[in-house]
C-alpha cells in the first residue's frame, strides 16, 4: 500500500513538474512574442503619411517673418475650411490639396485694424496633378503632388514660389512653398 502511495505521489509531483514546465514555457513563448510584436513598429515609415505642402511666411525682400494677423481658410472647401486664425502666431502652415480634385483655392484675410477690409484680401489658386504611389508595405500608398501653377493676388500679399520651382510634393516634412508678404506700407 505504501509502495502504491509512494508510485502516485511521483506521478503526481512528475504531472506538477510538467505543468510548472508548460507555464514556463507558454510565459518564455507570451514573451518572445510580445518582444517580436514590440520590434514590428513603422520605423520603416516616415511619421508624415500625408503629402501636404508647407508654406513658410516671408518678407518681400526674403527674411523668414512671423505673423499673427492673418487668417487663412480654403474657398469652396466643404465643411469648416479655416486652416489658420487670426491671434495665433505663425510663421509656416500647412495648405492641404484634395487628391479627388485638381485645383484648390485659399483666401488669406489680414485681421488688423489697418488691413481689415474685405478688398485687401488675398487669394492663392493651386493647380496640380494627383500621383498615386506606394511607399512601402510599412507605409502603403500615398498622393503625391506635382504643382503645374500657382495663382495669387497682390494685395498685401507680394508673390508666392515652390522651392525648388519644379518640386514634387511628397510626404517629407520639408518647406514646399514661400508666401511673401508686403511689410512695409511703400509697397502697398
Amino acid at each position: 500500500m505504501k509502495l502504491k502511495r509512494n508510485c502516485s505521489a511521483m506521478k503526481m509531483n512528475k504531472f506538477n513538474l510538467m505543468v510548472r514546465r508548460h507555464n514556463f514555457s507558454a510565459i518564455i513563448f507570451a514573451l518572445a512574442l510580445i518582444a517580436i510584436c514590440w520590434s514590428c513598429n513603422s520605423n520603416g515609415c516616415n511619421d508624415n503619411r500625408s503629402s501636404i505642402p508647407l508654406a513658410g511666411f516671408y518678407s518681400s525682400d526674403g527674411k523668414e517673418i512671423s505673423l499673427n494677423i492673418l487668417e487663412i481658410g480654403g474657398i469652396g472647401a466643404p465643411n469648416d475650411s479655416l486652416i489658420l486664425t487670426a491671434g495665433t502666431n505663425a510663421s509656416q502652415v500647412y495648405l492641404p490639396l484634395r487628391s479627388e480634385w485638381d485645383m484648390v483655392k485659399y483666401y488669406i484675410a489680414y485681421r488688423s485694424d489697418e488691413l481689415n477690409y474685405p478688398q485687401l484680401n488675398d487669394t492663392i489658386t493651386f493647380r496640380y496633378n494627383s500621383i498615386p504611389y506606394f511607399a512601402s508595405e510599412e507605409c502603403g500608398a500615398m498622393m503625391r503632388y506635382h504643382v503645374t501653377s500657382i495663382d495669387y493676388t497682390t494685395h498685401i500679399l507680394d508673390s508666392v514660389a515652390m522651392v525648388p520651382a519644379d518640386s514634387v510634393i511628397t510626404n517629407a516634412n520639408v518647406e514646399n512653398l514661400r508666401i511673401y508678404f508686403k511689410t512695409s506700407t511703400a509697397e502697398i
